[in-house]
């Protein structure tokens, strides 16, 4: 079986959230749902000794959408079994007609990717664009990031060209679900579980 997955280059990313925006467009989404989103992770604080002043202040993006787990918790925690994993290229999928839209994923999912549409009354989640995906192009969100600080492809061959990274703050541990994600870690970026920052856009954070 392929499984997709995507790399987030965090010395690349400049918080700009045009794959954001790209991907609300591409799949029609409400003001109130974004399939892809960017932290806005930072913290520190200034000191002053002797008259002069010091700092430790950090802060970084982290762009993240569905990471199509390889044990994701969404599907285990499914009441209706209404989630599966295609075999083909291992994209996490909600079946509508078994869907009651309880929100049990969106509560389960550590990444809060799955969403209820409360106009619909389903859930819904980045699908990594399987249809331009199918026809040979990229998912929206990589092919829209003007500074190339994603990218997309069988999750064994990112692995091989940028790590095994997946560990970082606000990102809960890799270990909780298997994430199919590669990230490049940013300048001062803090690990999974860290409690020195914030996210600091949470008014943005659908």
């Amino acid at each position: 079986m392929t499984q997709y997955g995507f790399h987030f280059d965090g010395k690349r990313c400049t918080g700009c959230k045009t794959c954001v925006l790209a991907c609300k467009d591409n799949k029609d989404l409400s003001a109130e749902i974004s399939f892809r989103k960017v932290y806005e992770y930072g913290g520190g604080t200034w000191s002053q000794s002797d008259g002069l002043w010091s700092n430790d202040a950090f802060g970084y993006y982290v762009s993240v959408a569905c990471n199509h787990c390889d044990s994701p918790a969404c599907m285990a925690k499914c009441p209706q079994g209404a989630i599966s994993k295609d075999p083909d290229t291992g994209i996490v999928n909600n079946d509508p007609e078994k869907c009651i839209g309880c929100g049990t994923c969106a509560i389960a999912c550590p990444y809060s990717a799955p969403k209820v549409d409360e106009e619909i009354k389903k859930a819904v989640r980045c699908d990594m664009c399987a249809d331009r995906v199918a026809e040979g192009k990229q998912p929206i969100c990589v092919e829209a990031c003007p500074l190339r600080a994603l990218d997309f492809g069988e999750i064994s061959e990112l692995r091989q060209k940028y790590g095994e990274m997946a560990d970082i703050a606000p990102l809960p541990s890799a270990d909780e679900t298997k994430p199919n994600i590669v990230i490049t870690e940013p300048v001062n970026a803090k690990p999974a579980g860290d409690a020195t920052g914030s996210v600091l856009n949470e008014r943005e954070i659908a």
